[in-house]
């Protein structure tokens, strides 16, 4: 991992995908040195090793911090593609995506609506309803 700071090294670290934070750890440490929230952010595969991660802006002003770029390593080619697909698949858009997209399937299937049998109030109901609607 490389970190943002002008002249930064590479440096070994273990790290942890949990959800959408990517935890940074000493090696041998049980508690992270820190961690990344990867909303919003741009995962970009550099070289067949290496891939880097932008943090971006809030989501009004969405740009490219380049003070804000991680760079990491890894093993083999193949490692890297599956840590650049495990970040996409981390991302609350991809997962509000497969929500709405399984929300219709299931209702299609049973002719129920998923999120009622668990009390999700109206308002989160038009807005997914909302969200299905424009395509997003």
């Amino acid at each position: 991992m490389q970190g943002t700071k002008k002249g930064s090294v590479a440096k070994w670290r273990l790290v942890k995908l949990v959800v959408n934070f990517l935890f940074y750890f000493w090696m041998y440490e049980a508690e992270p040195l820190g961690a990344l929230l990867l909303e919003p952010c741009r995962v970009t595969q550099e070289e067949p090793r290496g891939f880097s991660i932008r943090i971006l802006g809030p989501p009004s002003q969405a740009v490219e911090d380049p003070e804000r770029k991680y760079h990491f390593e890894r093993c083999s080619q193949d490692k890297c593609e599956q840590w650049t697909e495990a970040l996409w698949r981390a991302s609350y858009k991809y997962i509000q995506k497969s929500l709405i997209f399984y929300r219709s399937e299931i209702q299609k299937m049973t002719g129920k609506d998923l999120l009622e049998q668990f009390s999700i109030s109206q308002e989160m109901r038009f807005q997914m309803s909302s969200l299905q609607r424009d395509g997003q």
